[in-house]
């Protein structure tokens, strides 16, 4: 198949690159500039996600659409909003599709996405999946929890961390619980997707097999890095509301409140995913062990 494919410059877009070319379909990839370097059955189509008349006929020919384009903050002086790239960017892509006569569409969204979401990222990111529900397409959604990979910036950004100080902020008591995925699952999920027609209509949320609490998981980081176990200081939630409000709106400041109330409120799921696609999905020490020992 001819995949056209949105967001697949980033961290999981490498990941969606490299399966789709190893099951051997091939790839037209939407990028702001065409660049060396890409990988043999990838085609680059110069475009602007968030203006679909700069795009509109690169989708001409392609059997299938995916969307992976999302932001995890938003930047509004660049033009980078939640709205503009979860909300719009999936109307352009879904619109797209259908005046290129292409039926099959596969959405990136994210786990805690619901209609009464308590974020903005999850309330847009609700949004999106409501245009592709009424698309008239044959979608499927997936809803990955946190995701880990060889070029994360969540995993990597606490190993960095844990590495340079002697002590972690930790938001709150830290006890609210995670359940990462492995990248490379999430990739062979979109995938095997493809192949599989029971899966349209359908949303799956994508979980690892290890639910644990945030302060555990700077433990296990700890572990792999040499560290063992991870001191940490606690920052009281009351204080952190005080003070975030004021200072996110700069970009060196590392967090937002709406990243701070996604943390706190948990991100685990109860998903039969592996059964449906037929693999067990990576553990999460065994997987970062991989990449955080180099």
């Amino acid at each position: 198949m001819k995949i056209f494919l949105t967001g697949g410059t980033g961290f999981i877009g490498g990941h969606v690159r490299k399966a789709l070319l190893e099951a051997g379909h091939r790839i037209r990839l939407l990028v702001h500039r065409r660049h060396e370097g890409v990988e043999a059955g990838v085609e680059q189509a110069e475009g602007d996600v968030t203006r679909l008349d700069t795009f509109a006929t690169a989708v001409e020919g392609c059997d299938a659409t995916i969307n992976l384009v999302g932001i995890i903050r938003e930047f509004p002086g660049r033009g980078m909003t939640f709205d503009k790239l979860h909300v719009e960017a999936t109307q352009n892509v879904v619109e797209a599709a259908r005046r290129a006569g292409i039926r099959r569409h596969l959405q990136m969204s994210a786990l805690g996405s619901r209609p009464n979401a308590t974020s903005r990222y999850h309330q847009t990111k609700w949004r999106a999946e409501e245009e592709v529900r009424a698309s008239g397409l044959e979608w499927t959604i997936f809803r990955p929890s946190i995701v880990f990979g060889p070029k994360d910036d969540f995993i990597n950004k606490l190993a960095g961390y844990i590495r340079s100080y002697p002590a972690v902020p930790v938001i709150g008591d830290g006890k609210y619980r995670l359940q990462p995925v492995a990248a490379d699952d999430v990739a062979r999920c979109f995938v095997l997707a493809l192949e599989k027609p029971e899966t349209v209509g359908q949303a799956y949320e994508l979980c690892g097999p290890d639910r644990i609490s945030y302060n555990d998981l700077l433990d296990t980081i700890g572990r792999i890095v040499g560290k063992g176990h991870v001191p940490k200081v606690p920052n009281p939630l009351g204080i952190m509301k005080l003070v975030v409000p004021v200072m996110q709106g700069f970009s060196f400041f590392p967090i937002t409140m709406d990243q701070i109330t996604m943390l706190v409120e948990e991100n685990i799921c109860a998903s039969p995913w592996p059964q449906v696609f037929g693999f067990d999905p990576e553990c999460f020490e065994l997987g970062i062990a991989k990449y955080l020992r180099h």
